[in-house]
């Protein structure tokens, strides 16, 4: 046990040997953690996807059929992929010991009469914790001592206000929860903003409050990705139909033409032409590289298949302290006495209000300590800060003497030398106390209710202002013997960030509905939401909730938009609610308290600047820049990459129509076999770049940001898409099997229809390639779109071609004969021939099939 003395204590706490008996028999005051994987388990746990076995496992079928270089690019692709993977969740295991890291603070405890300072995680049930601003509480505490204590309970609760701490009888005492004023109870991982106090610990570890949200958490699933179970179900189909095909290709081949050796080398040629290793290598690559792509824009990716879910969300739940506000308290609106009223612009900008709002800033200051911990207070100086133009500013030095807040008068005064004899009594607190303070009549009363009444309507927290010349030492033993001054009253509200209007704006144009959750008080919810532009129909309260079923709360949650004074555990409810009514449920958050919902909703994501890393554990994104725009960008990146996924897996489907077409065709004619391995192995690798490279680095629609978000249960591999490619595709396949069977009419020989064949084939991918680019928009509006990807894999594309033609070395590995140039211009005429009519037909079909 690490121990420094501090001071000593009358007071003498637990003994050494009672902490000691009492940490052995009930354990570390800490939530137990998940085993930490170490990159070799996570390896292995890579290794045992489908998807991944599967790209291994056609790597080293080239590699048994002496294909050594396509088995290598294949494997260096599944390399790749577990690398990727690898780093990504390597990065992640950093943060899996948030919520041990955040509930073991250092803390101050008694024990055997002496102050000493212990690891957090060494305080026991029953230890005297001693508290000072700026501690973070280490366990749940009863209160034994309170002096003026405030603490910052926005962690577990969402509120941005700090509360009151009061000592109760034992009879009196409540439920230990946090939340509320003047509750006798101090919780673990919350911040002493004001004030000292000494408690006894009455839970530590999985009994705290933080801990039992660690209970929940660890109890919740992590929504699979749906993209990725999907596309696993179209691999294993695939990879068994390529298998069936292929042996009833060499049983036939066999059969009718009695050449065994060349049916086996045929079946193969299928069974090459088949295998779906694209699949799993596009949805790898494009993952990986949404993530790098999302991660230049300040999003972190805890899982790269949620940034595709992000694109589909119907509803997007978000916490209004730290995600929708800056979590910071600002002066918003102050009013003198008189009722002029100003409005605070940032430092240094707007006009210079009336002199008097100089003096109300500057006591306002005055009532509050020199270095506060209270946001409240920072707030205060910040704007007395704001006049030092004006030549106020807040004084230095220490006050002559303090009075605290109490239960029974909710008020505080700072007595302040004034340089002449004087002193200067400044007052703060509830307005209703300050108005007793200053004694005002009736009028005086009326005028300032009406004040307040305005001011909490845009959800202000209100506060009262006054000032008081005293003039000798001789001070009163309670404020109400001051004569004081009412001087006004100001206005404090954590800001909108600025860009969350327009983020919201955008979001409603895409389809996506905002849900405001959150702890604060109903008034401030709506003055946010209506700030925010948030559609409002009534706001619904934690005790709303606590009195419906979950049915009843899964039509409420239908059409609520601001949801108030929530509990997390309701976090969950309203989370669980709209998945149950069959919404893509993206959820933002930051505190202690979101972490259950975040883990439970389809896409968590967490504000990584002022977030906490229990948070950002329980997401799949996370926002390093807390930026509630950077969503927007999330969102957006999720739909490209999902236009573009069904862009590579339609152009995969299309191309492997005229490939495996083209080696079935001489069973059905009985003309000299067209393709052999090697054949397809060249055509594999123009297929692979182009799906990894040049489909992913396509640019987003024009739409994107414009249409609804897809059906939850839209199939990547629609009817539609499937039927277009399959079109397309036997288009192609048509095209160049005419090509093949004319040559042949012609009087070519088989190595010289081959080769004319190749060719026109390697030139319909490009078609193809071109086609696919986009589904919402014409070819000649594509193609003015960047992507040096396509013109850096056609270039390539070329070269090969020319090198496997022309080259006498290569020509006789690929079997390939002398082609006349006129046939090869023809073949390019025909190509491009085959371009236009597909452009021609997909325009027709746009409108039915909905690209």
């Amino acid at each position: 046990m690490t121990e420094a003395a501090v001071s000593d204590s009358p007071i003498q706490g637990l003994s050494a040997d009672e902490a000691r008996a009492r940490l052995a028999a009930e354990g570390y005051n800490e939530l137990p953690s998940t085993a930490s994987r170490s990159p070799l388990r996570i390896v292995f746990e890579v290794l045992k996807e489908p998807m991944l076995l599967l790209l291994l496992g056609a790597g080293l079928i080239y590699l048994v059929l002496g294909d050594l270089k396509e088995a290598l690019i294949l494997l260096a692709f599944a390399g790749l992929s577990i690398v990727i993977t690898v780093v990504q969740e390597a990065r992640t295991e950093r943060v899996l010991e948030a919520l041990r890291d955040l509930t073991s603070p250092r803390a101050t405890v008694i024990r055997d009469g002496d102050r000493i300072v212990i690891a957090g995680r060494e305080v026991v049930r029953g230890d005297l914790v001693v508290l000072s601003e700026g501690d973070r509480v280490p366990a749940d505490c009863r209160l034994v001592e309170a002096q003026n204590l405030e603490a910052d309970e926005s962690l577990l609760t969402g509120e941005s206000v700090p509360v009151r701490k009061a000592l109760k009888n034992d009879g009196d005492l409540p439920p230990l929860q946090p939340g509320g004023d003047d509750l006798p109870f101090a919780f673990s991982g919350s911040m002493i903003v004001r004030g000292t106090g000494l408690a006894e610990v009455v839970a530590t570890g999985v009994q705290s409050q933080i801990g039992r949200i660690g209970q929940r958490l660890s109890a919740l699933d992590t929504e699979p990705p749906r993209l990725k179970l999907e596309t696993a179900r179209l691999v294993g189909l695939s990879a068994v139909g390529a298998a069936l095909i292929s042996l009833a290709t060499v049983l036939m081949y066999g059969i009718l033409r009695g050449g065994w050796l060349d049916a086996l080398l045929a079946g193969i040629a299928i069974g090459m032409s088949m295998l779906p290793e694209e699949f799993p290598m596009v949805l790898a690559v494009f993952m990986a590289m949404g993530a790098w792509r999302i991660s230049r824009a300040g999003v972190l990716t805890r899982r790269a298949a949620s940034i595709e879910t992000l694109g589909a969300a119907t509803v997007l739940c978000t916490d209004k302290t730290g995600t929708l506000t800056e979590n910071r308290m600002t002066v918003a609106e102050v009013r003198l006495a008189s009722g002029e009223v100003h409005a605070p612009a940032r430092a240094g900008e707007g006009a210079i209000p009336a002199a008097g709002f100089a003096d109300l800033a500057e006591v306002a200051a005055m009532a509050s300590t020199p270095e506060p911990f209270d946001p409240m207070e920072k707030a205060l100086h910040a704007f007395a800060g704001d006049f030092a133009y004006a030549g106020v500013a807040p004084r230095g030095g220490q006050p002559a003497r303090n009075y605290a807040l109490s239960q029974d008068l909710l008020a505080m005064t700072m007595v302040w030398p004034a340089g002449d004899g004087t002193f200067i009594a400044a007052a703060k607190g509830a307005p209703e106390a300050i108005a007793g303070l200053c004694r005002l009549d009736e009028t005086a009363m009326a005028a300032m209710r009406q004040s307040i009444a305005a001011m909490a309507e845009k959800g202000l927290r209100v506060l009262g202002v006054a000032r008081a010349v005293v003039p000798h030492e001789d001070l009163p033993e309670t404020q109400d013997a001051f004569d004081f001054e009412f001087l006004g009253l100001v206005g404090l509200s954590d800001p909108l960030r600025a860009h969350v209007p327009a983020a919201i704006a955008e979001c409603r144009a895409a389809g996506i509905r905002v849900v405001m959750i959150t702890g604060d008080y109903p008034v401030t919810a709506r003055a946010i939401a209506e700030e925010a532009g948030l559609l409002i129909d009534g706001v619904l309260t934690g005790e709303d909730i606590a009195r419906v079923s979950d049915e009843e709360l899964r039509a409420l949650a239908r059409t609520a938009s601001v949801f108030a004074r929530i509990m997390p555990e309701q976090k969950l409810r309203i989370v669980q609610a709209l998945k149950a009514d069959g919404e893509i449920v993206a959820m933002t958050g930051d505190g202690v308290n979101d972490a259950p919902s975040l883990k439970a909703a389809h896409i968590g994501v967490a504000m990584g600047a002022r977030g906490t890393d229990v948070a950002r554990e329980a997401s799949a994104i996370v926002l390093l820049n807390d930026d509630f725009g950077s969503i927007v960008a999330a969102v957006r990146l999720g739909r490209r990459i999902y236009d573009n996924i069904r862009k590579a897996m339609g152009f995969i489907v299309a191309v492997h129509v005229p490939i495996a077409g083209l080696a079935l065709l001489p069973l059905l004619t009985g003309s000299p076999i067209i393709f052999w391995p090697i054949h397809i192995a060249f055509i594999e690798m123009i297929i692979d770049p182009v799906c990894s490279l040049v489909f992913e680095a396509e640019v987003e629609e024009h739409d994107v940001m414009k249409r609804p978000p897809r059906r939850p249960d839209a199939s990547l591999f629609s009817w539609q898409l499937i039927g277009w490619s399959l079109l397309q595709g036997g288009v192609a396949f048509a095209v160049v099997a005419a090509i093949y069977i004319g040559s042949l009419e012609m009087g070519m020989q088989a190595e010289q229809a081959r080769a004319l064949t190749f060719f026109s084939l390697v030139l319909a991918i490009v078609s193809l390639i071109l086609v696919n680019r986009s589904f919402s928009t014409s070819m000649a509006r594509a193609i003015l779109r960047p992507n040096a990807a396509l013109a850096a894999v056609i270039l390539v594309v070329a070269l090969m071609l020319g090198v496997s033609l022309f080259w006498p070395v290569a020509s006789s590995i690929f079997r390939f004969g002398p082609v006349p140039a006129a046939d090869l211009a023809l073949s390019v005429a025909v190509s491009a021939g085959l371009l236009l009519a597909l452009e021609l037909i997909k325009s027709l079909l746009r409108p039915y099939l909905k690209f």
